[in-house]
């Protein structure tokens, strides 16, 4: 995944258990099969203009009420490359993405950049500005700004470097990289530079001043003044200010969008020198909300004392800070009118009000099927009159601010094809995930299909046939394609050994039998 599994000192998962009828039971709505469908369910990103919504890693795109996915052409880093999406920002007919992949470094994954992606044409055809150009020479050992030469240690490896967050207007572009910190380019991605923040502890950076400090993001630790070296975020607001945010604050500048990078000016806020203003000085995420130019931050707790986690809001440029949804890790945020939708570990926020209050969805449900309990929500965009939810279990929109759903998985046909894959055997029902762990998945689900109105039973046994539980039963069910879901326990509630389980599906008087492999 992205930023938010790779930059993780720790995380707790909350354990949320279902009512019994949830946790084994067969869901009396019809699921869809589409045939162009999202490439995997745990979605990482997304981004969205207009009625348009693109989502990552594997960048499939949607256009309005549409319910077709598409897959862009000539983007083969992606499609079949190892790139993936960490970031996205759009245009009318533009679109500038931050792609990155796993590198494995001493037996452990490593968030690497690739470069970042162009298209004028709305996704017909890219450009890729690679990393040649975004990182640093070996030679660019000092940087200058205002009137002196600054010592910095060159940035010349991808790893540790992935575009988390891009920006851009006009012609220029800017990412936030992690390691690489914040970079700018000018000429619409052709070159870019690196771009100057204040140490951690310099409330303002100004290139008049006689500033003497040394530019490196690799630090001695995490309490450390390079902390603010450590790029997360970036955001250009409405009116031109830009605002990045590090692993030391939140950074904002008005004159960045055009200065020449040694003139660019900087104040930093963070929770160290000003406890009324940010609650975490991990700044993950920057939006501003169309509604009244708020400029809503997702704050995350870094090595202070002060640390908290939550959002933290300014509507003065940084003068002055709201804090709401204090102890929460909130991944995403995004607005319709005077709504807030903020997804994070611990389930869906949401403000009516500008965020005067909040009404928590720990666990999203639509009509015919429901996100599993131990879910994390990573992402949230605004599409036309419909708002997406990202997460580990597929996506989740809303017309009606989340009073009800719609969730949308892969979920292959019954006859096995999809854009994807066009190979898959055509089958009667199927379950997944298989092999399935009720630790890790929490739910394993079976789809079926019905032919004719009838009833419909489940059991489920086990190898040597032995009656393990009966899901619920269902009377009259239309003839259609369904979902059942069970949590890998007998009918007293006890967890199951590892090994092979039977399914026996019946309906209309047609029996039809299936197996899970069962592995904690």
């Amino acid at each position: 995944m992205s930023l938010y599994r790779t930059l993780l000192i720790w995380i707790c998962f909350t354990v949320c258990l279902l009512p019994d009828h949830l946790r084994a039971q067969i869901l009396t709505e019809p699921v869809p099969s589409p045939y162009y469908s999202i490439f995997q369910n745990s979605i990482s990103n997304m981004g969205a203009f207009g009625d348009t919504l693109w989502i990552g890693p594997m960048m499939n795109y949607r256009v309005g009420d549409d319910p077709k996915w598409y897959v862009p052409e000539n983007a083969d880093s992606v499609v079949t490359g190892r790139g993936r999406l960490y970031s996205i920002a759009l245009a009318p007919d533009t679109i500038v993405a931050g792609l990155g992949y796993s590198d494995v470094r001493a037996g452990e994954s490593v968030a690497t950049q690739m470069g970042i992606y162009i298209s004028t044409d709305g996704g017909n055809s890219w450009s890729l500005s690679d990393t040649s150009r975004t990182l640093d020479h070996p030679s660019d050992t000092t940087i200058f700004y205002g009137d002196q030469h600054l010592g910095t240690i060159p940035v010349i490896v991808p790893q540790q470097s992935p575009p988390y967050k891009v920006d851009f207007r006009g012609d220029v572009i800017f990412f936030a990289g992690w390691a690489s910190g914040i970079r700018r380019s000018t000429d619409f991605g052709a070159s870019w530079e690196r771009i100057v923040l204040p140490p951690l502890g310099m409330s303002e950076l100004l290139p008049e001043n006689n500033n003497q400090f040394f530019i490196d993001p690799r630090g001695d630790g995490q309490t450390n003044q390079h902390l603010n070296y450590m790029g997360f975020s970036v955001m250009i607001a409405s009116d031109g200010t830009v605002y990045a945010g590090t692993a030391g604050g939140l950074n904002i500048s008005d004159n960045a969008l055009y200065e020449e990078a040694d003139q660019i000016r900087w104040r930093n806020i963070n929770s160290i020198s000003s406890q009324q203003g940010l609650l975490g000085n991990w700044v993950t995420s920057i939006r501003e909300n169309p509604f009244d130019n708020a400029i809503w931050t997702t704050n995350w707790i870094s090595v202070s004392e002060y640390d908290q986690e939550g959002l933290a809001v300014t509507r003065d440029r940084g003068a002055t800070f709201e804090h709401h949804l204090k102890g929460e890790r909130i991944y995403e945020i995004t607005f319709d009118g005077e709504a807030i939708f903020a997804a994070g570990l611990n389930g869906v926020f949401i403000s009516d009000n500008n965020g005067r209050s909040w009404r928590h969805i720990r666990q999203i449900q639509s009509n015919n099927t429901f996100m599993r309990p131990n879910t994390e929500y990573y992402s949230a965009a605004k599409a036309g009159n419909r708002v997406w939810i990202a997460s580990s279990d597929g996506l989740a929109s809303t017309t009606d601010h989340g009073r009800t759903w719609k969730i949308t998985r892969v979920d292959f046909p019954l006859d096995g094809k999809n854009q994807h894959t066009e190979e898959g055997p055509e089958v009667d029902a199927f379950a997944y995930p298989n092999p399935f762990s009720p630790r890790v998945h929490s739910l394993v689900r079976i789809k079926f299909e019905v032919s004719s109105a009838s009833d419909v039973t489940i059991r489920l046994f086990d190898f040597s046939m032995n009656f393990i539980r009966q899901l619920d039963q269902v009377q009259a069910l239309e003839p259609g394609v369904y979902e059942a879901v069970w949590d890998g326990t007998d009918q007293q509630g006890r967890k199951l050994a590892n090994g092979t389980v039977f399914y026996e599906i019946v309906a209309g008087g047609k029996q039809t039998v299936g197996k899970i492999l069962l592995l904690e």
